[in-house]
């Protein structure tokens, strides 16, 4: 079982037990302190502007339609209720009563 001597780390390198992963170093953490932390600093300020920017973006791709779903179905409401009325049957020729 006789394994080399890593000149890097000076740990043997393929005995049992060490895999031939060294133990990391040289890793750096940071830490923000809970009281000096600011989750909603300047949320509502921001909500706002980026509200107003994303529906300035967007009203071109969603009015549109939608005026133009509302005039089809005002004129398909008023288109029925003139034939369902006297003087529509009378000029679309519904019939004799």
């Amino acid at each position: 079982m006789g394994g080399h001597l890593n000149p890097k780390t000076g740990v043997y390198i393929g005995d049992w037990g060490d895999l031939g992963c060294p133990t990391p170093q040289r890793i750096t953490t940071y830490s923000l302190s809970a009281n000096r932390q600011r989750p909603l600093a300047g949320a509502f300020n921001a909500a706002i502007f980026n509200t107003f920017r994303r529906f300035r973006h967007q009203v071109l791709y969603v009015v549109p339609p939608f005026v133009a779903a509302y005039a089809a179905m005002n004129w398909a409401i008023e288109r029925n209720e003139y034939l369902n009325s006297k003087p529509g049957r009378l000029t679309e020729g519904g019939g004799d009563e």
